[in-house]
C-alpha cells in the first residue's frame, strides 16, 4: 500500500521516471542477484493524465543478453532496413505469379481484421474496466516498446501483443496490479508465435524485476490462450503497412529507408493511443502512410488514386485517424519510448522531422 492509501503497481526494468510516481529504489538489491545489479521502476500506474521521461532506457541496465536473431544487425549500424528482404523475396520476377494474388490476399486479410472476435471494443475502458485508465494503458504499451527493443523482437511481436491486450481487456475486468502481468504474458505469447528464438518465461520475469513469479506469468499466459481459443495469429497494422508501403513509394521522394522508418514511427505512436483502438489496423496503416507522405512533401496532396484503389480508403476515411496520430506527434511523442527509439541514428532520426502544425482540410477531399 502506497502513501495516501492508493494501490499502485510499479513496472520494473526501466530507468524512466514518470509523473505517475518518482523513480524508486535506484540501488535496491534483488535477492539472488549480485549487488551490482541496478534496476528501478518504470513508473507507477495511477490516474495521472500526464507523463514525462528522462533520456534513459532499459539498454543501460545490466541483464542477460537475449539470443540474437540471424540476420539482425547490431545497434548503431544505421542501415538496418525495415523488414529487410520482404520486397526482395516477394516481388522478384520469379515470384510474379505470387504477386498476382496480392489483391486476393489483401481482401482476405481485410475480412479477417474486421471479424468481431478479432476486434477489441472501442470503449472497453469505460464499459468493462473500472480500475484502469487510458493513461495506464499508455504506460504499459510504451514500456512494452522498450522491452521489444531490449530483446530485439520483431515489430510483429509488439503489434500482436498489444492486440491481445486490448482484446483481453475488452471482455475481462482486470485489477491495475495485474496489468503489467497481462502485458508480459501477451508479449510471451506473441513472441512464441512470431520469433525464431523467443525469450524465455524467465526473461519476462526478470524484466519485471521479479514483480511476478514464473508461475504467475505461465498462469496468465494460459488464461490469455484460453480466451483467444489458441487462435494467436491476427492481421495487425504492421501487416498492412508492409502491403501498402510499396504502392506508396510511387515517387522518388518516398523510395527511401527514411520514409519506411517514418511510417513505422507513426504506426507505433498509434499503439500508444487508446483512441486508435476503434480503427481497423489497415486504416491505421493507411493513415500512417498518408501522414508520412505529408511530412516529407507538405505542399503536395499526400494521397493518390493508386493508393485509394489499392487500400480501398479515400482521404476522408482516414481523417479521424490521421488527426489522432498527428495530435500524438505533438502531445506524447517526446514523452514516450517510441519517440526516444526513433530519434536514434539507426532509424534515421525520423522522430526529429518536423510535421506541419495543421493539416489543411482540402487534403481530406477526394483525390
Amino acid at each position: 500500500m502506497m502513501p495516501g492509501g492508493e494501490n499502485r503497481v510499479a513496472m520494473k526494468g526501466s530507468k524512466r521516471s514518470t509523473a505517475f510516481g518518482p523513480v524508486e529504489n535506484e540501488s535496491a538489491h534483488v535477492p539472488g542477484l549480485p549487488a551490482t545489479k541496478k534496476r528501478v521502476v518504470l513508473g507507477d500506474l495511477t490516474n495521472s493524465n500526464t507523463c514525462s521521461t528522462q533520456n534513459t532506457s532499459l539498454r543501460q541496465t545490466q541483464k542477460p543478453k537475449a539470443k540474437q536473431k540471424p540476420g539482425l544487425k547490431e545497434d548503431g549500424d544505421g542501415d538496418e532496413s525495415v523488414d529487410a528482404g520482404f520486397y526482395e523475396e516477394d516481388f522478384t520476377p520469379e515470384n510474379s505469379q505470387r504477386s498476382a494474388y496480392a489483391p486476393l490476399i489483401y481482401q482476405h486479410l481485410h475480412s479477417m481484421e474486421a471479424e468481431a472476435k478479432r476486434r477489441p471494443l472501442a470503449n472497453y475502458m469505460e464499459k468493462v474496466q473500472n480500475d484502469l485508465t487510458p493513461n495506464m494503458r499508455f504506460v504499459l504499451v510504451d514500456w512494452l516498446v522498450e522491452v521489444a527493443e531490449e530483446y530485439r523482437l520483431v515489430a510483429d511481436t509488439l503489434y500482436l501483443a498489444v492486440s491481445h491486450i486490448d482484446r483481453f481487456l475488452s471482455f475481462h475486468t482486470l485489477n491495475r496490479k495485474k496489468l503489467q502481468l497481462l502485458g508480459v504474458s501477451s508479449m510471451l505469447v506473441a513472441s512464441k508465435y512470431e520469433e525464431i528464438h523467443p525469450p524465455h518465461v524467465e526473461d519476462f520475469v526478470y524484466i519485471t524485476d521479479n514483480t511476478f513469479t514464473k508461475e504467475e506469468v505461465v498462469l496468465m499466459e494460459g488464461e490469455l490462450l484460453k480466451f483467444l481459443d489458441f487462435e494467436i495469429g491476427n492481421p495487425t497494422t504492421k501487416t498492412f503497412l508492409r502491403i501498402f508501403t510499396k504502392p506508396a513509394q510511387d515517387d522518388s521522394k518516398f523510395t527511401t529507408l527514411e520514409f519506411e522508418f517514418l511510417c513505422s514511427y507513426l504506426a507505433e505512436l498509434s499503439l500508444l493511443d487508446y483512441y486508435c483502438v476503434r480503427f481497423l489496423p489497415s486504416l491505421i496503416a493507411a493513415a500512417a502512410i498518408f501522414l508520412a507522405r505529408l511530412i516529407i512533401l507538405p505542399k503536395f496532396h499526400p494521397w493518390s488514386i493508386a493508393l485509394q484503389q489499392y487500400t480501398g480508403y479515400r482521404p476522408y476515411d482516414l481523417k479521424d485517424c490521421v488527426l489522432a496520430i498527428h495530435e500524438m506527434l505533438f502531445s506524447k511523442s517526446e514523452a514516450s519510448m517510441v519517440g526516444d527509439k526513433y530519434q536514434d541514428h539507426k532509424y534515421k532520426q525520423v522522430a526529429k522531422m518536423s510535421p506541419p502544425s495543421e493539416i489543411a482540410a482540402h487534403y481530406f477531399q477526394d483525390v
